[in-house]
């Protein structure tokens, strides 16, 4: 299921992300770029997938698999021929889980055979890999960014996966997207909630519906 984001209006420029902002009634300091907590996210237009809130960002197609009831089991954001995977988790309140996670992915990949090697990015220490898949060698670039109780786990592929400003649209999707973590107790690293639009569910709802009547 694709939903286009070719249309869409409002996207972000780096450079104005990296200027921040005051809030002048709260004298608080806003993030000068996300991805960000749902309390503290600017207003601007985004697709509701639950617990991640993706920007509309034009050129940018949101992907996802999700099941009958519409659930999502995956998020994949694709521009031309760059591809970003996301992931969201849960974290405990004190301490980011980033560090071990990512550790865990480079002990995985060495035992599958692939070297990866850890540079620092824009978001701190990223995984660089280059992993064997039937069409061949694919270049991998893992992005971890912990939040308050949430970590967001982004993996690049493409161009995008060896040279950051490849990136563009994605990257500045990455920058606008919001975490709405919930309030209730949940174990440290499982999958926060992700979900169809009511509105797309449904109607995949009644399309299968039909499907399966069809076949009876």
């Amino acid at each position: 299921m694709i939903f286009s984001r070719k249309r869409a209006e409002g996207a972000h420029a780096r450079d104005e992300r990296a200027a921040g902002a005051v809030d002048a009634q709260e004298g608080a300091q806003t993030p000068s770029r996300g991805p960000y907590d749902v309390a503290e996210a600017p207003d601007e237009p985004r697709l509701d997938l639950g617990s991640l809130q993706i920007p509309a960002i034009p050129e940018v197609e949101v992907r996802v698999q999700a099941d009958p009831q519409g659930v999502i089991q995956q998020v994949v954001l694709v521009h031309g021929e760059n591809a970003l995977q996301l992931g969201v988790f849960a974290a405990p309140r004190s301490d980011g889980i980033w560090d071990e996670v990512r550790e865990e992915i480079r002990q995985s990949l060495f035992n599958d055979g692939a070297a990866a090697r850890e540079v620092e990015g824009e978001y701190g220490t990223e995984l660089h890999a280059r992993v064997r898949t039937p069409d061949g060698l694919t270049d991998l670039r893992f992005v971890g960014i912990d939040g308050p109780r949430w970590m967001v786990r982004g993996v690049y592929q493409g161009a995008a996966a060896t040279d950051p400003r490849a990136a563009g649209p994605l990257a500045a999707c990455l920058d606008g997207l919001v975490v709405d973590r919930g309030q209730e107790a949940k174990p440290v690293r499982e999958p926060l909630p992700l979900r169809l639009p009511r509105e797309v569910a449904e109607q995949q709802a009644a399309q299968q519906e039909a499907a399966e009547q069809g076949e009876a």
